[in-house]
């Protein structure tokens, strides 16, 4: 190797180790609470099972404006934000509940949908609710708007960092061996072990961690999230891609005063049937956060195998008018991409195969950081000075 090509490395490996010793811990949390979020879903279901279905009947189910009276005439429950409605004649409600005077969100609740009564508080959600915003914004306050948001951020583009740098590092002279690649050596010891744990099974979740990482930028950064939306979107999607698009269908209403009383879920409900049918599997139905008529529904087509794969609405909740109706097959390709950003970042775009091994990854990022500051260290012994042996006499003295 040349001289320069040995300044190249020697840069590289300078610049691979202080990325590694900054952020270590901190990737480290990152990827543990992603791993653990990985099947977030699935458990849920599984420790929810009891309470999120019902015995069908032969009455027909409660509206939903209907069923959160009765709810609320029960109990002081707070204001009600959104509803979680299926087509499922056995599937339970899901009310959900805006945040208090504090910022504290109350606990969601399943409601039998024949008679408002409630089934329960679903377990594990105030759990993973705290390990996704450690995961997201480290519990900094403020959440999206705080300083977590950027400082993950951060951490992700040292990743990326890392990961290039180490991949030239570690590149071997017979680069045509799948062995050199993808097999440690488990006969070594001490720092010949770490080594080649740290080179090797870095290696292997290499493309998970890029994927992660690319895709994990979405939600820090908005000009990287702006960047995606121009290279995979039409251009004028791009320009207007917060922009409310006219239904062809239905043409906006004309402006009008704000309701005296609060806006309730009945009307667009039942747009979202007439719209839609028994097509969809589950429909969440949001009110505004602020003052305003429109509602956004999101729903799931009886055949989505993805929790991104649904279909959006506006839906004025005055008239019952279709403000806006975005769907999934309608999408090119690049939207679709970035429809399944949170997905792709998880690895439930591969199924639960694509989520185990995502999961696995993740969860093997505390070994980089042990094995990366184990070399560290390792490297400073090497380099220290050997000392006099006692009671010889130093020139000089």
């Amino acid at each position: 190797m040349s001289r320069v090509g040995h300044h190249i490395k020697a840069a590289l490996h300078q610049i691979h180790s202080i990325a590694g010793l900054v952020l270590a811990l901190l990737l480290a949390l990152i990827a543990l609470t992603g791993a653990i979020m990985s099947f977030e879903d699935e458990i849920g279901d599984h420790l929810n099972s009891g309470i999120m279905q019902v015995a069908p009947r032969q009455a027909p189910a409660l509206m939903p404006d209907e069923l959160v009276a009765r709810l609320k005439a029960g109990q002081d429950l707070g204001k009600v934000s959104a509803v979680t409605l299926s087509s499922d004649p056995a599937a339970a409600v899901r009310v959900r509940f805006a945040r208090d005077e504090q910022g504290a969100r109350p606990t969601s609740l399943y409601v039998d949908p024949y008679d408002a009564r409630v089934l329960g508080a679903p377990r594990g959600e105030e759990f993973f609710a705290t390990v996704r915003r450690l995961h997201r914004w480290l519990l900094i306050p403020g959440d999206a708007k705080g300083w977590g948001r950027q400082i993950t951020g951060i951490a992700a583009l040292g990743l990326i960092v890392m990961l290039i740098s180490g991949l030239v590092l570690r590149w071997p002279r017979r680069a045509g061996s799948v062995k050199m690649w993808l097999k440690p050596n488990l006969g070594l010891s001490g720092r010949g072990l770490h080594r080649s744990l740290h080179a090797v099974i870095g290696t292997w979740v290499l493309p998970v961690y890029l994927v992660m990482t690319l895709t994990g930028l979405w939600y820090s950064f908005d000009w990287y999230k702006d960047g995606v939306v121009w290279l995979l979107s039409r251009p004028e999607v791009a320009a207007a891609k917060m922009q409310p698009k006219m239904s062809a269908k239905v043409p906006r209403p004309s402006a009008r005063p704000e309701p005296a009383q609060p806006i309730g879920f009945d009307q667009a409900w039942t747009t979202l049937q007439h719209e839609e049918g028994k097509h969809f599997s589950r429909a969440l139905l949001t009110l505004p956060a602020g003052p305003g008529t429109v509602i956004r529904i999101r729903s799931w087509p009886k055949d989505s195998t993805l929790d991104t794969t649904r279909d959006e609405f506006r839906v004025d909740a005055v008239t019952g008018q279709v403000i806006s109706a975005e769907r999934y097959a309608d999408k090119t390709l690049g939207q679709k991409i970035i429809a399944n950003v949170l997905d792709i970042h998880r690895g439930a775009f591969l199924g639960w195969p694509g989520k185990l091994a995502f999961m696995i990854a993740a969860a093997l990022m505390p070994l980089f950081s042990v094995t990366g500051i184990l070399l560290y260290l390792s490297r400073r012994r090497l380099r220290r000075p050997a000392q006099p042996p006692l009671g010889r006499l130093v020139p000089g003295e």
